[in-house]
């Protein structure tokens, strides 16, 4: 999920526009309310350039130092505006002005020195090209439209009864699942990466806007009953940041979760009105302020202030809250050091239904990178899942 920059300056410059009068300042609250509530759901059009590579040798690159290129790990580097990619794995050594890590491969194009942008999913391409597996186009028919994706059979080469459909976050790209791709092809599953609404190769939806899961299940229950259609006959759910709320909208909305045997959520959210309060506490929004914002995107009456066609009622994206109504066994990965998606909510879903959950908490996993951190243990805490089912 890409949230660092869901607000910026004018929102502040709005809010402050409003101040000369009492009329005037309810009008600039809620133009800056509306303001935020667009960022949240509008899908980021350009990816920029993030980190700054110094030197680079046979063995190693060294970048400036960022919040991304100081985590320890493995992770991907996009180069020649994307047009490139190389993989750099530990830590060699670092000082005041530079991070060295070690050089895993370039997978195409050439390291040069100057900008390149951090990709924290590691795997640059579909399955077929970066992890060397057999895969095959699909298209799924949802109500936008058809939905690009990518299937790889188990190890058996035949698509059997037992399919996992992975759920990547807010803008991201279906690389992002590919970490889970082959334990579930050893454990014998068939994995479907699936597309959604608004992403880069796919339809947009009605209003273009990103609906926090409310709308987005529809597109992974088109993925379910696509794999009811080829033989499924019990299906996992994997969910990444949005992701994660997007299964779960469809496990409660959906009739075709009678097929669904387990749910796997990464960095999830569990609770959209946190994320949207921790954000506003991030950028120095006033709580008052994310509230109203809040109350737009949710009410038909101020919908269209936010731009979207139906409301987005944060209070059902809370499964704290309704935590009773789950009834299906979850693995669910978090991390302390997600400064995107806060833990506080995955801590308490797993503390109200231990007899669902299986937790697994990392400390200083930053969003989404709790494979990077420790793929060792990120697999094999999916292994034992997938193989309790």
């Amino acid at each position: 999920m890409q949230l660092r920059r869901l607000v910026s300056r004018p929102v502040l410059v709005a809010a402050a526009a409003g101040t000369g009068s009492v009329l005037g300042a309810a009008g600039g609250s809620v133009a800056a309310a509306a303001y935020f509530a667009r960022k949240v759901i509008t899908p980021d059009e350009l990816q920029p350039d993030d980190v700054e590579i110094v030197r680079h040798d046979a063995e190693s690159v060294t970048f400036a130092p960022t919040p991304d290129t100081i985590l320890p790990g493995r992770f991907g580097v996009w180069l020649d505006g994307g047009a490139g990619h190389a993989r750099v794995g530990e830590i060699l050594g670092t000082d005041a002005t530079s991070v060295s890590r070690r050089l895993v491969a370039v997978d195409r194009g050439r390291i040069e020195r100057g900008p390149a942008r951090w990709n924290q999913y590691y795997y640059w391409d579909r399955p077929s090209v970066s992890l060397g597996l057999p895969d095959e186009d699909v298209s799924i028919l949802s109500d936008v439209g058809p939905l690009p994706g990518w299937l790889v059979r188990p190890g058996t080469g035949t698509a059997g009864n037992d399919w996992a459909i992975l759920v990547h976050g807010r803008g991201a790209r279906r690389e992002e699942t590919l970490r889970a791709v082959p334990v579930l092809r050893d454990a014998g599953w068939t994995s479907l990466v699936t597309a959604y609404r608004n992403d880069r190769d796919a339809p947009r939806g009605p209003d273009g806007r990103y609906n926090l899961g409310l709308s987005e299940w529809r597109d992974v229950e088109a993925a379910m009953g696509y794999a009811v259609s080829h033989g499924a006959r019990r299906i996992l759910l994997f969910g990444w940041s949005m992701g994660g709320a997007i299964v779960l909208q469809a496990l409660d909305r959906s009739p075709l979760s009678d097929y669904v045997v387990g749910v796997a959520l990464d960095s999830p959210v569990i609770d959209w009105g946190v994320v949207l309060r921790h954000h506003g506490r991030l950028h120095k929004v006033p709580g008052p302020l994310v509230r109203v914002a809040t109350d737009l995107m949710g009410s038909s009456r101020s919908r269209r202030l936010v731009g979207v066609r139906e409301p987005i009622d944060v209070a059902r994206t809370d499964w704290v809250a309704r935590a009773d109504e789950l009834r299906h066994p979850m693995l669910l990965v978090a991390s302390d050091g997600d400064d995107f998606v806060p833990i506080g909510p995955a801590v308490a879903l797993a503390g109200r239904r231990p007899d669902l959950v299986r937790f697994e908490r990392w400390e200083t996993a930053g969003h989404c990178r709790e494979w990077n951190h420790d793929p060792q243990r990120w697999e094999g805490a999916l292994r034992e899942f997938v193989e309790s089912r």
